[in-house]
């Protein structure tokens, strides 16, 4: 069963991906970044919040699938609340969190207080696209 879920996101996550060169649909954008993952833990976020408060001050969710974004993949589009598809994964990610300027072209997956998955996911380079929002497509597609 779990070979065949990851068959079908794989195959979700292709679509995606082809469907970021279509003409017509310029909101969709797609690249390769740099992954990890991180823990609800204090010594892994913002000193003070006791590792439950993002950075953008949303309170992190178990249930929600999560990501934190380097501070340079806000000027692609990918903005606070923006839904990512991850490759490998069935859901889509919501960005709540950002990363110390330092960092660039990288995600940091939120895995609750899993330290051990964490550790597991490692550091990859994985392929994620979004849906650039409304009116960054309208300035885009203007000044092209």
């Amino acid at each position: 069963m779990k070979n065949f879920t990851l068959k079908i996101s794989a195959l979700i996550f292709l679509l995606l991906i082809l469907s970021c060169d279509e003409k017509d649909s310029p909101e969709m954008k797609c690249m390769e970044v740099k992954a990890s993952a991180y823990n609800s833990l204090g010594n892994q976020t913002r000193i003070g919040t006791n590792g439950k408060i993002t950075a953008w001050g949303d309170t992190l969710n178990p249930n929600v699938p999560s990501v934190a974004i380097s501070r340079d993949l806000i000027d692609s589009g990918m903005v606070h609340g923006t839904m990512i598809y991850i490759e490998g994964f069935n859901e889509p990610f919501k960005v709540n969190d950002k990363m110390n300027r330092r960092y660039k072209k990288k995600i940091d997956l939120h895995l609750g207080t899993d330290v051990q998955a964490a550790r597991d996911f490692g550091n990859q380079k994985l392929n994620i696209c979004f849906e650039v929002p409304e009116i960054k497509a309208k300035i885009a597609t203007a000044s092209n």
